[in-house]
């Protein structure tokens, strides 16, 4: 119960009405932001801007700064250098009035679970200051936009993983916020069921005059924004619609397994030309026109091949092109390092 509270008190502005409509139409204005902490720089000089109404996704790998950027914007976290402003709001000095204007989800429950849906609720509403006369209607129509209203009076404990989801969006939705920021919000949700948030997110969008801000790993969450800036080590990397980054790599994915890798990329760089690397445990290149080079590739290299698939750019493929690794390899790496330094952490309490 305290942590849970302590958490949605965080969030809570002083009270006052629903959030006021209007604003400046670019709604959130990020200017050479940085964050460190102690040695580690986890955000590093970043600039972008959000108008309203615009889904825009942080797409990274776990540790490449999303959340910690997302933290900042949300008041949640103090930025080294730089500035951040949502709805022409300064997050470092005018916290409580940003606060008024943001719903957040956060990547881990915030859910009082021996609570009714109803009663967390009307907790949040009392926070934010929510006028008494407009609880019961909000409550209503954010419930049912998310498909809750016929279970508010059940405890939370009850529901699915699923089903909270769903009930702390409708919580961040109370309030009228003119930004929503989801932080990784279908983490740890079976497919189908983070597929069933998403109708729910784009049905909101439909309904709500309101601007979404997201981080994922996921490439098909990336997809629905109207524009993705791709992150990596705390920089974006690029920045523009999934299409348009897309067409910027401009080459087809060809991956093949073969019977000596090593000998296969080395062949592919003298005898083709091409950069080719093992990613996902499968020799990765790009080229134009792929299903039309796979038959010289087979006549050419010397190395039998065992299998071999062809795939259009993929935001993965824009992932790897800015990057030079795939978003599931940078993850691993990052997996490794952590590893090492909890057991270099270990080794120096002996």
């Amino acid at each position: 119960m305290t942590q849970t509270r302590s958490a949605a008190h965080t969030m809570a502005g002083p009270a006052g009405a629903l959030a006021d409509g209007g604003g400046p139409e670019t709604v959130i204005e990020v200017s050479g932001l940085t964050k460190r902490y102690g040695d580690v720089e986890a955000v590093r000089g970043i600039d972008f801007t959000v108008p309203r109404g615009e889904t825009f996704g942080f797409l990274g790998p776990n540790g490449a700064g999303k959340s910690t950027t997302i933290k900042i914007l949300c008041t949640l976290a103090a930025a080294t250098t730089g500035t951040a402003l949502v709805n022409g709001l300064n997050t470092a000095t005018e916290r409580d009035a940003v606060r008024r204007n943001i719903g957040l989800v956060f990547q881990d429950t915030t859910l009082d679970t021996y609570l009714t849906a109803e009663q967390n609720l009307r907790f949040h509403a009392e926070l934010y200051g929510v006028p008494k006369a407009a609880v019961a209607p909000r409550m209503r129509q954010v419930l049912e936009m998310v498909g809750l209203w016929d279970r508010k009076d059940s405890l939370v404990s009850t529901y699915s993983g699923g089903m909270q989801r769903r009930l702390e969006i409708a919580r961040g939705l109370l309030h009228a916020p003119h930004v929503l920021f989801l932080d990784e919000p279908t983490v740890g949700l079976d497919p189908q069921t983070r597929s069933s948030i998403w109708a729910y997110i784009n049905d909101l969008k439909r309904r709500e005059d309101i601007t979404i801000f997201l981080t994922t790993h996921y490439m098909d969450e990336a997809e629905h924004c109207d524009r993705i800036a791709i992150v990596d080590h705390g920089q974006i990397v690029a920045i523009d619609t999934p299409e348009a980054l897309k067409a910027s790599v401009g080459k087809d994915r060809v991956q093949i397994h073969t019977a000596d890798d090593a000998e296969a990329i080395a062949e592919l760089g003298s005898t083709f030309d091409i950069e080719a690397a093992t990613h996902e445990g499968a020799v990765t290149f790009s080229v134009p026109a792929g299903e039309q080079f796979v038959p010289r590739l087979f006549a050419e290299l010397s190395v039998p091949i065992r299998s071999v698939s062809v795939s259009r750019p993929s935001l993965d493929d824009v992932f790897m092109s800015y990057t030079g690794t795939t978003i599931r390899d940078a993850e691993a790496s990052g997996t490794d390092a952590m590893r090492q330094m909890a057991q270099r952490f270990r080794a120096g309490r002996r």
